[in-house]
């Protein structure tokens, strides 16, 4: 049962006696009458003469389709993933950036024609496919590379935030410790440390930081700032004491920050905020304006590929002359069971077609009983009188 999730695309050979305006018309009548859908849920899609080269090449090529549909469809999700994320979820925002030539991808889907500027149809198909391939591929390079930037940039932001906001056993001090607080720098014999204190053994700290080792200065401890967990003290020892003092701390559960006086300290911190905040917002509009324009070429390129995928199992479906009658669809939901129905009822002519198909599946399953893998899935999957290829819809 194909997804209801999923736009359908249905390929047909072309009738004799009926052009296919009469037949995109026909299966509106029949699809409205059945309640299967409504006519804006449907659009032809004009297939322009594709060249079918040779029977083997076409074989060959239709191994390779679900592999490629594959990378395509990864491709699409980690731009969308990635214009998720750069919007914060919003989903509004995120439908004004999923466009294609200013349309929504319903409207583009419903009102697709080939682009024959940029994907020749005169070329093989073959050719056309290592064009979309390729197509795909760099724009995947060139996100993934926008992205690694970005995310350093980003990342680089939030450390420095941290410093800033975080609590008082992460954030910078520069702007809480002033030049009273710590002894003379250039002292020869003192250095005063910097202890973060869980809030909850303060009391004990006050009581037992003299006793921690030898050659601590008494009543040298004071309260310079606190948090929700956190308070800071500084207390001077002697520097010959100091990594015994630290290791004494760390048996307390207390943690000695790392602190060099540095006057200009705390205004260098600012401007590096500052521009690193400045050069992530440049990357994230870079990154913004890139996702978008990539997902419209991205988006592009696959709607192309499936209709190639379709032309090339209706010709290994139902032979020549490759003229077929092609539709997209959008399934109503919960009433994909009835589409599904009306359409089989529709094209109920094309069982030998069928019949066949699943003649030369089960023959080839037969004649590789030793590796049923592939062909044990061929026999798996359902089969219609038509040809049916899915475009998952994007979830927003």
């Amino acid at each position: 049962m194909p997804s209801e999730s999923s736009y359908w695309i249905v390929s047909v050979p072309v009738q004799e006696e009926k052009s296919t305006e009469k037949m995109y018309s026909d299966l509106v009548s029949r699809l409205v009458r059945d309640s299967a859908c409504e006519e804006s849920d449907l659009a032809p899609l004009p297939v322009p003469e594709l060249k079918t080269g040779t029977l083997e090449s076409l074989i060959i090529m239709a191994e390779d389709l679900p592999k490629m549909d594959t990378l395509f469809a990864s491709v699409i999700t980690r731009i969308v993933d990635t214009l998720r994320a750069l919007v914060n979820d919003d989903e509004q925002a995120l439908n004004e950036h999923l466009t294609i030539d200013g349309q929504s991808v319903e409207d583009y889907l419903l009102s697709w024609h080939w682009n024959s500027g940029k994907y020749r149809a005169d070329k093989s198909l073959n050719e056309i496919i290592e064009r979309l391939t390729r197509e795909m591929q760099s724009i995947d390079h060139a996100m993934k590379q926008k992205l690694t930037t970005y995310n350093a940039a980003k990342g680089q932001l939030q450390q420095l935030e941290r410093k800033k906001h975080g609590n008082l056993s992460v954030c910078s001090l520069a702007d809480i410790v002033t030049r009273d607080d710590i002894v003379d720098p250039n002292s020869e014999f003192l250095i005063t440390l910097l202890v973060v204190v869980p809030k909850t053994q303060v009391p004990q700290w006050l009581n037992s930081y003299e006793r921690l080792c030898d050659l601590v200065v008494p009543r040298s401890s004071k309260k310079l700032a606190e948090d929700e967990e956190y308070a800071l003290f500084n207390v001077t020892v002697f520097k010959k004491k100091q990594d015994e003092f630290v290791q004494k701390c760390r048996e307390i559960k207390c943690q000695v920050r790392d602190f060099t006086w540095d006057e200009g300290l705390l205004e260098r911190e600012r401007q590096e905020l500052y521009e690193a905040g400045a050069s992530e917002k440049e990357l994230w509009t870079e990154l913004l304006r890139l996702s978008r324009t990539h997902f419209a070429d991205a988006y592009q390129a696959m709607i192309h590929f499936k209709v190639v995928r379709s032309f090339v199992e209706s010709v290994l479906r139902f032979g020549l002359p490759a003229h077929y009658f092609t539709v997209v669809l959008e399934p109503t939901p919960r009433k994909a069971k009835t589409l599904l129905t009306s359409l089989t009822s529709q094209y109920s002519y094309l069982d030998e077609y069928l019949s066949s198909t699943e003649k030369g599946r089960a023959a080839d399953a037969q004649a590789h009983q030793d590796t049923p893998g592939e062909f044990a899935n061929l026999l798996e999957q359902e089969v219609f009188p038509f040809v049916l290829t899915e475009q998952p819809m994007i979830t927003v």
